[in-house]
């Protein structure tokens, strides 16, 4: 965004602060991102030259999850927390082209992804966005517009693409992932993307994963790099559906894929798992 643009933004909008979901876009080559955002992202790309790729991936993890879940798996509603700024191929655009009629509620506390992402939704009755923080989740479950779209007695597809990762320890994401998943009916799939330290499986990459988790911890909040064990916690109580809990590009590949094995191939891990 240019100065000019700058000054048309929500009034709730720091534009002197980088912001997770505008580094994102930035990555992916959108144009929704500031100044700030763009120099922690070129910081991050000092470590990583690869982080766009990894940003990509995270984005085609989705789309196949979601064709998946709303084909094969059959699920007419999903949840998206911490869904971030609208991109090519948004969550409600892959489930109603698998399968029309299914309903998505997004999830952020972004005051501009909830600008754009209200604007993209104006007519679409499918299709909502709230303002919550999955700290309450509480909260988001119990949302009139939440209750409105999504009927809880019936499965749901709870999508938490890389948000776990920006909540510390302390703040207990394990426990917030289960009490999400409580409240949800049987046969409801929870699909997961999470930053990922291999630590001596692959020591190189261990080593960079601590550094992007200095840089990310440093300049725009909470941003942990887990250990498998670690990740693998989210899906206790759950059916972890082929081929596990691997990196992105490993999780039901378009035939003919072969991806780059670049320094973020392996700290990026994803999984989806049934709830029984």
């Amino acid at each position: 965004m240019t100065d000019s643009e700058q000054v048309r933004s929500p009034a709730d909008v720091d534009t002197t602060k980088p912001s997770v979901a505008r580094v994102y876009d930035y990555m992916l080559g959108g144009k929704d991102n500031f100044e700030i955002d763009r120099q922690v992202a070129q910081m991050a790309l000092q470590i990583a030259p690869d982080a766009p790729e990894a940003a990509r991936s995270n984005r085609d993890f989705l789309a196949r999850v979601v064709r998946d879940l709303a084909g094969e798996a059959g699920i007419r509603q999903f949840l998206d927390l911490g869904s971030g700024l609208p991109t090519q191929g948004n969550v409600h655009e892959i489930a109603q082209t698998a399968a029309p009629g299914c309903r998505v509620v997004y999830v952020d506390h972004d005051p501009i992804v909830l600008v754009h992402a209200r604007a993209l939704l104006a007519v679409d009755d499918g299709t909502t966005v709230i303002k919550a923080d999955i700290r309450e989740p509480d909260d988001i479950l119990d949302h009139p517009e939440t209750r409105q779209l999504i009927d809880l007695d019936e499965p749901v597809g709870l999508l938490l693409f890389g948000i776990l990762h920006h909540l510390s320890d302390e703040e207990d994401p394990a426990g917030l992932a289960a009490r999400l998943v409580r409240r949800l009916a049987p046969g409801s799939h929870v699909a997961i993307s999470h930053f990922h330290n291999p630590m001596e499986e692959h020591p190189e990459v261990s080593r960079q994963a601590f550094e992007a988790e200095r840089l990310f911890n440093d300049t725009m909040g909470t941003g942990r790099w887990r250990t498998r064990a670690e990740i693998s916690a989210f899906f206790d109580g759950l059916e972890l559906l082929e081929p596990g809990l691997v990196p992105l590009a490993e999780w039901r590949p378009e035939p003919g894929y072969h991806p780059r094995l670049g320094i973020t191939y392996h700290t990026f891990l994803g999984g989806v798992g049934r709830k029984p």
